[in-house]
């Protein structure tokens, strides 16, 4: 079933913090075949997101720029790649090149299509991220993801389906856990 953005935002809300004890729960412990459902799960969530119908990732994040991104955008944008970080480009905290706004500037707002779609960083043609393998080395960028793309959102809860049978039986007893927890530390 396809739910709304604004839905699924909501539900992406409420289920916040249990979809990330769900992956930090992975990530200490992951299950047999955990590469395999992520790729698996990851097919059926892509036959029914619509990355367009969406674009929050441009909108709200920023790519890190590479120096191969940089050189290759740089030509395609016929500047030089002094030009082009001075224009489009800052570092960050960490000294990697990022966009100085948000919405991404290379972002068409009236149809969330990308201008230099075919020359885009890598960061974006791999986002979100899902099938690289050794799921558990990337669960801070599932952990990250979950808030901003309906996909991450979808593929999270498909897992917590798969490995349960039932997402609401995982939701109910992280719960109840998160009770025992806070019972705990009170």
């Amino acid at each position: 079933m396809l739910l709304s953005l604004s839905k699924m935002k909501k539900k992406m809300l409420l289920n916040r913090s249990l979809f990330r004890r769900f992956l930090t729960k992975l990530e200490k412990d992951p299950p047999r075949g955990l590469d395999n459902l992520a790729v698996k799960t990851d097919k059926l969530v892509w036959a029914e997101t619509d990355c367009l119908a969406c674009a929050n990732c441009c909108k709200t994040m920023t790519p890190t720029f590479t120096n191969t991104d940089i050189k290759r955008i740089s030509a395609h944008l016929n500047m030089t790649e002094d030009a082009f970080k001075k224009k489009w480009l800052k570092k960050d905290r960490a000294g990697d090149w990022i966009n100085t706004k948000q919405p991404c500037q290379f972002l068409n707002l009236k149809d969330n299509k990308c201008s230099i779609y075919d020359v885009r960083p890598k960061d974006c043609s791999g986002f979100p991220h899902h099938t690289r393998r050794h799921m558990v080395d990337y669960i801070h960028v599932f952990k990250q993801n979950v808030e901003y793309c309906p996909a991450t959102f979808r593929l999270i809860e498909r897992m917590i389906e798969g490995t349960t049978g039932k997402s609401e039986v995982v939701i109910t007893k992280l719960k109840e856990e998160g009770k025992v927890q806070k019972a705990k530390t009170s």
